[in-house]
C-alpha cells in the first residue's frame, strides 16, 4: 500500500513540474526574450540592404495571393474588419489583427493583439519589428512581404 501511495507521489510531482515547465515556456516566449530572426540585425542600415526601399506589399499565399499594395508612408491596416486597408477571409485573422507602419525610413510590423498571432518569418511578434525586404509576415493564412 506503501509503494503505491509513493508511486502515485511520484507521478502527481511528474505532472506538477511538467505543468510548470510548459508555463514557464509560454511566459518566456511572450515576453519577447525570443524575437531575434537570425541573419537579420535590426540596426542594419538602409545602405546595407543595397539602398532599395519598400515600395509595395505583396501577398504570396493565401485567398488573395498576388494582391499588391502600394506603399504610401500610410500604416496599412490587416484583418478582418471591412475597413482594413487589406481585408482577410481567414478564420485565423482577427477583426483587427496587425498594422504595418513606417517608422522613419524602415517599416514596422505590429501585431494588435490578434488570438493567433503574427509571425515575422518564424519568429513570434509580440513588439513591433522592424520588416525587412522580402522576409515573409505570416498572419493566419495568408503570407505577405515587403518588395521594391
Amino acid at each position: 500500500m506503501q509503494l503505491t501511495r509513493a508511486g502515485f507521489l511520484a507521478l502527481l510531482w511528474l505532472f506538477v513540474l511538467a505543468a510548470l515547465r510548459i508555463v514557464r515556456s509560454d511566459l518566456y516566449a511572450a515576453s519577447g526574450l525570443k524575437v531575434g530572426i537570425p541573419g537579420f540585425r535590426r540596426d542594419k542600415s538602409r545602405k546595407g540592404r543595397g539602398g532599395k526601399a519598400p515600395r509595395q506589399l505583396v501577398v504570396t499565399h493565401g485567398a488573395l495571393a498576388g494582391t499588391r499594395i502600394s506603399l504610401d508612408g500610410r500604416p496599412i491596416m490587416i484583418g478582418r474588419a471591412d475597413d482594413s486597408t487589406l481585408v482577410l477571409d481567414d478564420d485565423y485573422a482577427s477583426t483587427r489583427h496587425a498594422r504595418i507602419s513606417l517608422r522613419g525610413t524602415d517599416w514596422y510590423v505590429e501585431d494588435l493583439g490578434s488570438t493567433n498571432g503574427t509571425y515575422l518569418d518564424r519568429a513570434k511578434v509580440t513588439a513591433p519589428l522592424r520588416v525587412p525586404l522580402g522576409v515573409p509576415v505570416r498572419i493566419g493564412k495568408t503570407v505577405i512581404e515587403l518588395r521594391s
